[in-house]
């Protein structure tokens, strides 16, 4: 069975291939990126042959996908004959509110419930929409299924989601945290504990999505009790470009300072903050901050440090959550290839019992692998996640039941 995985942004289409029935091969992947504006292009991979990138004008989602699929049926590729041979389509959703707690088979009531839920994720949920609605048009009647980022965090106790406010907002308008990431830390939980040989039902994990965007989670007996990101993806960590946590009078004392409007406001809390803020301007690349620290940068230890402040603030809150951590996972991005910013975060843990093991930590990258030592308490690991392949082993599942 050949499932397309599709993860639609604003402007972006990531994709890949699988074919179900040889182990999980990846046939192809790729992106396409910039739709609608000026320099739009896609780049494919397919083992064995050079890479593909073409620049030219793609208008919509719709033009988009067609251009996947036309890539994927291209000759010189051989990676399929013709559409035909696509048997579902898998999609990372991205919030799903309180309507979804697990996947589902998409259908014109799915539909309609993510359009109610734009106002919750409005730079995500059109997309998705849209790359639903493109699917349909260019392979109709195929099945497809929606994986969403919000499903395992509808896990977490009433205490755990509801902010401070009047309860009625949340009555009326579903105002509470969410939590978002939830693909990937259900994933590398579940893959860890395989990996140790655990049954993760008995265990209490912590998760760390270290990525551009960022978010970490307290897992005990396999579910979500806690998570850092809330009512949008901007809250909890430091990340790239976005704040975190911020006090809400620093909205209103900045919107009569320095005269600027609300959305202005917002919009630097989201693109202008975070690392590329706490920098200076340097750098929003963990990457580059890092060689920079060690090379001197003031700018880029200042941002770093309140980054690895940040994420010990919520492993030791998360700590005290679960009674205790039999495991912390580091993944994503940066949580797999980036071993200074592992080591900052777990330094002067050791009163929790974790124990980082710094030589073997050391330059690793994008490895399945424990790092810490032989003495700790916990199990620290890096663990590579995998959101594409969740989403096509759900595909596969719901699609079987169908």
């Amino acid at each position: 069975m050949n499932i397309l995985v599709l993860n639609c942004g604003s402007s972006s289409i990531k994709y890949q291939l699988f074919n179900i029935n040889s182990g999980h091969k990846v046939l192809a992947k790729g992106q396409v990126d910039r739709i609608g504006n000026a320099g739009s292009n896609i780049e494919q991979k397919v083992e064995g042959k050079e890479p593909i990138e073409i620049e030219t004008e793609i208008s919509d989602h719709v033009a988009g996908i067609d251009m996947i699929l036309k890539l994927l049926t291209d000759k010189h590729q051989q990676v399929l004959s013709s559409y035909d041979e696509i048997d579902a389509v898998g999609h990372r959703l991205v919030h799903g509110g309180e309507s979804f707690t697990d996947s589902v088979v998409v259908n014109d009531e799915v539909k309609a419930k993510m359009t109610e839920l734009i106002d919750l994720a409005p730079l995500h949920n059109p997309a998705n929409i849209q790359g639903i609605e493109a699917m349909e048009r260019l392979l109709p009647g195929k099945p497809q299924v929606g994986v969403f980022d919000t499903a395992f965090h509808q896990t977490m106790p009433e205490k755990a989601y509801l902010y401070g406010i009047p309860y009625k907002l949340y009555k009326k308008y579903h105002i509470r945290r969410y939590g978002f990431h939830g693909t990937s830390h259900q994933f590398v939980a579940n893959k860890a504990c395989e990996q140790l040989g655990w049954d993760i039902n008995d265990k209490k994990i912590i998760t760390c999505h270290l990525g551009n965007g960022a978010s970490i989670t307290a897992i005990k007996n396999g579910e979500s009790v806690e998570t850092s990101m809330g009512f949008t993806p901007n809250y909890g960590l430091v990340m790239g470009t976005r704040s975190g946590v911020v006090d809400p009078g620093i909205i209103e004392y900045l919107m009569k300072r320095e005269d600027m409007s609300l959305n202005e406001v917002v919009t630097m809390l989201n693109k202008k903050s975070g690392m590329y803020g706490l920098s200076d301007g340097f750098s929003s690349d963990m990457r580059d901050l890092a060689d920079a620290m060690i090379d001197g940068n003031e700018d880029a230890e200042r941002a770093l440090q309140v980054y690895a402040h940040r994420v010990k603030h919520y492993i030791g809150a998360y700590v005290a959550e679960l009674n205790g951590v039999d495991l912390v996972v580091f993944t994503g991005g940066i949580g797999e290839n980036n071993w200074k910013v592992r080591e900052l975060c777990l330094s002067n843990l050791n009163f929790f019992g974790i124990e980082l093991d710094k030589e073997k930590n050391k330059g690793l990258r994008g490895r399945d692998t424990t790092i810490s030592t032989i003495n700790s308490k916990t199990e620290v690991m890096i663990v590579q996640t995998d959101e594409e392949l969740v989403i096509a082993n759900e595909t596969f599942r719901l699609v079987n039941v169908e």
